[in-house]
């Protein structure tokens, strides 16, 4: 379902932006097509951008995962999130260089390759932009296989299940596995499907369970940090991230939704906007907006979410 397409003013705001936003905009909240609005961001803007930080080896910043923001690991999941071309040559051959040779003894995406089990939520943000980048079924097979391995009885995932001896999940391994298997089974993988979804249910519940992001055990706000807006989000949690992986999942509205969401609405300004929180600590390829002040990529993504749960917008 499309947004309900805003106030004039905030859509001349929002198509005055990135080119990224303005091809997202035109194709999700006006409905038009917008196939050579996406051609462009290669061209122009934060993808160009992005593209032009690439060195000649197929990698950015210092390799696969250093530094955040600029490695190859987080440039690759950004320029996904900005929606250029899957088709794309580059980004396509440097996931095809990350497949070959960052992978540990046990198939999952392992940076250190000193880890005794490959850390979830590494290889859940690596499915997501190496399905959407094309990546084949026999170089995914082991990570679908390493992330099917790690949920919890609880539903969710934690990455420091085997580094501390975590015994329940975490809202932000659960959302970057859940993001990753929804974009590897929406990309028509079939290996294998049935445990894929099932697996995806489970998350499903551990969000609802945690009405998004409050304890089960007290039903206090885990982290207060979680009921802030963030652009973009990186590895972490918060609740627009959720109720969006649970959107892009064709997830059937549930009343433990509806504080959340509830949360999202109060967050809109008088104008229609809604701004970010301050961005992560760490270099960036692209300047980000400033803190507070009304942010394109955030407006946009509430009001899909929202949309997508119309009964409680």
């Amino acid at each position: 379902m499309r947004p309900t397409p805003p106030a004039p003013e905030v859509l001349d705001w929002l198509q005055s932006g990135d080119l990224a936003v303005q091809f997202q905009v035109t194709r999700d909240v006006l409905g038009h097509p917008a196939a050579a609005l996406q051609a462009r961001i290669a061209h122009e803007g934060a993808g160009a951008a992005l593209l032009a930080a690439r060195r000649p080896d197929g990698h950015w910043g210092e390799g696969f995962y250093q530094p955040k923001w600029t490695s190859s690991h987080y440039t690759l999941l950004e320029l996904a999130e900005l929606g250029l071309d899957p088709g794309h040559p580059l980004p396509r051959e440097s996931v095809a260089l990350i497949l070959a040779t960052g992978k540990g003894p046990d198939g999952g995406l392992d940076p250190t390759r000193e880890l005794r089990r490959s850390d979830a939520c590494v290889n859940g943000m690596g499915l997501r932009y190496a399905a959407y980048f094309g990546a084949p079924t026999t170089d995914l097979a082991s990570i679908v296989d390493l992330l099917l391995g790690e949920q919890m009885s609880d539903g969710g995932f934690n990455c420091r299940r085997h580094r501390s001896g975590a015994k329940h999940g975490s809202v932000h391994t659960s959302v970057c596995v859940m993001e990753g298997f929804t974009t590897y089974a929406g990309s028509g993988h079939q290996h294998p499907l049935d445990e894929v979804v099932t697996a995806t249910a489970g998350i499903v519940d551990f969000f609802l369970s945690h009405q998004l992001y409050r304890s089960h055990r007290t039903r206090a706000v885990m982290n207060p940090e979680f009921t802030r807006l963030h652009h973009p989000p990186r590895w972490h949690f918060d609740v627009l991230r959720g109720l969006q992986a649970l959107a892009e999942a064709d997830v059937p509205y549930d009343d433990r939704m509806a504080e959340g969401l509830q949360l999202l609405r109060d967050r809109r300004r008088a104008d229609g906007r809604w701004v970010a929180n301050r961005s992560y600590p760490g270099a960036t390829h692209v300047p980000l907006p400033r803190a507070g002040q009304p942010n394109r990529w955030v407006t946009l993504r509430a009001l899909r979410v929202l949309a997508t749960y119309p009964q409680e917008s």
